[in-house]
């Protein structure tokens, strides 16, 4: 199977229709497709990722720039990179179902690629740079402002989780925890992880994913929501 939905479901998924489907279709087409089906190097999405990455940046700057008038240059940096980052951007991927869409090479997707955060975290850099070329720069602000930058809380505490968990088990209950690798599964090319945070010998967060820091940062979201669902009562 090289592709669950088409180009057609995605424009109703965002809400955008693309005058140029060309456009579309090459944001949604991975290199080893293109490879296998010998379209040449411009019909695959890693030109339009290219310019993805800087509306994207351009446009998280304008936001994170009117929205936080407190915060120092170096705070609203290092919020930037925490909010466009791989994990980040395929944490937003998901939410859309983007690897449903992409076409994909059978080696490629014989290895889970669909799922792969470095895959899905690009493609949603390509859509960017697709809607910004066929509409212009605030259509792509409203993908953007949608898909990337709404219940920008709960994303923002899945972004940095890890550092967020550490912070508030230090400042709060002062106990020590840990992250435990508890199982793992699949063949060696398309391995899950299952990891747990452990605080005085007790789970307070379970996640899983293709990689064992991926399933690390999941657990650790999954424990901010308890511990913040348990102070809120």
């Amino acid at each position: 199977m090289l592709q669950k939905y088409t180009p057609e479901e995605l424009e109703q998924r965002i809400g955008y229709s693309f005058h140029d489907k060309k456009l579309l279709k090459q944001a949604i087409t991975h290199s080893s497709f293109a490879n296998e089906q010998k379209i040449n190097k411009n019909g695959n999405y890693e030109r339009l990722e290219f310019l993805g990455d800087a509306v994207l940046e351009l446009i998280s700057s304008d936001f994170l720039f009117h929205h936080f008038p407190a915060k120092t240059e170096g705070e609203l940096t290092k919020l930037r990179a925490s909010m466009v980052c791989e994990p980040s951007l395929a944490f937003c991927a998901k939410d859309l179902e983007l690897g449903d869409f992409l076409l994909l090479g059978r080696g490629e997707e014989s290895t889970g690629g669909r799922k792969r955060e470095s895959i899905i975290s690009d493609a949603m850099e390509a859509v960017i740079g697709a809607i910004f070329l066929d509409g212009g720069l605030e259509c792509a602000k409203d993908f953007i402002y949608r898909f990337v930058l709404s219940d920008l809380e709960n994303k923002q505490l899945f972004y940095d989780s890890k550092t967020n968990l550490q912070e508030l088990i230090q400042r709060e209950m002062k106990k020590e925890f840990h992250y435990e690798l508890v199982d793992e599964h699949g063949p060696e090319h398309d391995k899950s992880f299952v990891v747990e945070v452990l605080m005085e010998g007790n789970c307070i967060g379970r996640g899983s994913g293709r990689t064992k820091k991926a399933a690390e940062q999941q657990a650790a979201y999954e424990a901010l929501l308890m511990l913040r669902d348990k102070s809120d009562r």
